[in-house]
């Protein structure tokens, strides 16, 4: 039996695609310490972990929240330095009293790999964007707004880091957290096949495709359904829900839109007979169904979508998610909606073009075929040896 520790950041998005690892882990007899966040605890402890919620460790938000969202890289390793230094003693010593065989965190959860470093247990990279290094960082095109927060960010960053090197954990520079190099043992939650400059990335990284659980199967319906969602974090204006609820309320198709807050759900009311609208849905029971997915561009929805053989209007909402929607672009799977007012227009060619289905499936298949929760949990034990 070995003893692992995953740390994560308080994001669905990061969080979901561990759950099933988790799950084969305990199943094979393993023992799993969880650190994460109070609305993560139900579904992780389900799947067999022993979750310590790490809440009140976390700085306070900014009143700002939704427009840093990752819009403001400084103030995230700001935050991650603050949380490492709060959990140091608590973390430590429970990892040291624990007997940690390996610790598996994610890549923007830097206090997980912080405490590998300085105490020298072996770290595994969960990362659940596309891998991140030289190569691929030249994809992301921030906005400037987004540079603009870094380069003044840079000397609060600096000091920060100065504060971790004092505490013993051996940080150099901002890179040194944010980019793994190819010694580093990582996990990534993608196919080779839809993985940009793939070949870029050593042996060391395992492309294991998504880790779901078991899908609903697709059953017949009258009409082509359409799926709407813009994730869990930003979940977009009141404004953009209306126009999509114009758009569907003359089409010959039925619509689920997730809006991600009671408010966004409230102002749409009434809806017409063809749309249904909640906070929330089971997006994997919904995509099961659909014919089309206009989607935020999340690595997550994306790849749900793509493992569902469902084509996808891509509009994305950050820098990050701009990366995943040029890739998606590129090989053929969705269109960039160019405006809200083109909504009906892209959902339409979505709908209608088969060649976007055919190669969102064929692309599906390579996610199926890279091994996902299973092949993970291998690897992880792989690592410890």
């Amino acid at each position: 039996m070995s003893r692992i520790a995953f740390f994560c950041i308080p994001a669905w998005g990061h969080t979901n695609p561990t759950v099933e690892v988790v799950r084969t882990l305990v199943r094979q007899g393993h023992q799993v310490r969880y650190y994460s966040f109070a609305p993560f605890r139900e579904k992780l402890e389900d799947a067999g972990a022993e979750v310590v919620l790490c809440d009140g460790f976390l700085p306070p938000p900014p009143s700002n929240l939704d427009k840093k969202v990752g819009k403001d890289f400084s103030a995230l390793m700001e935050m991650a330095a603050d949380t490492t230094l709060a959990l140091e003693d608590k973390v430590c010593r429970e990892l040291t009293e624990f007997q940690t065989e390996a610790i598996v965190s994610d890549s923007v959860c830097f206090w997980g790999k912080l405490f590998a470093w300085k105490l020298g247990i072996p770290y595994v990279c969960s990362t659940t964007t596309f891998a991140f290094n030289l190569h691929t960082a030249r994809l992301m095109k921030p906005k400037p707004g987004e540079m603009l927060r870094t380069i003044l960010g840079g000397a609060r960053v600096e000091r920060k880091l100065a504060l971790l090197r004092q505490h013993g954990y051996p940080v150099e520079k901002m890179t040194d957290l944010i980019q793994n190099d190819n010694d580093t043992d990582t996990i990534v939650y993608t196919s080779k096949a839809f993985q940009p400059k793939a070949e870029t990335f050593s042996e060391r990284y395992a492309f294991v495709g998504p880790s779901l659980p078991e899908i609903p199967k697709r059953e017949e319906k009258e009409r082509p359904l359409v799926y709407v969602s813009m994730g869990t974090v930003v979940r977009g204006k009141p404004a953009f829900y209306h126009r999509c609820v114009e758009a569907f309320s003359s089409m010959d198709v039925d619509a689920v839109l997730s809006v991600g807050t009671e408010e966004n759900l409230a102002a749409l009311e009434p809806l017409p007979g063809n749309v249904r609208a909640a906070a929330r849905v089971d997006q994997l029971a919904v995509l099961a169904q659909a014919d089309v997915f206009l989607t935020h561009c999340g690595m997550n929805s994306s790849s749900e979508a793509i493992w569902c053989g469902v084509p996808t209007v891509l509009y994305p909402q950050q820098s990050e998610e701009g990366a995943v929607a040029d890739r998606m672009e590129e090989l053929g799977l969705g269109l960039r909606l160019k405006n809200e007012g083109h909504i009906r227009e892209a959902i339409t060619t979505a709908l209608t073009e088969p060649a976007y289905r055919e190669r969102t499936c064929a692309m599906g298949d390579t996610f199926r075929t890279a091994g996902g929760a299973k092949r993970a949990a291998e690897k992880i034990l792989d690592y410890i040896k």
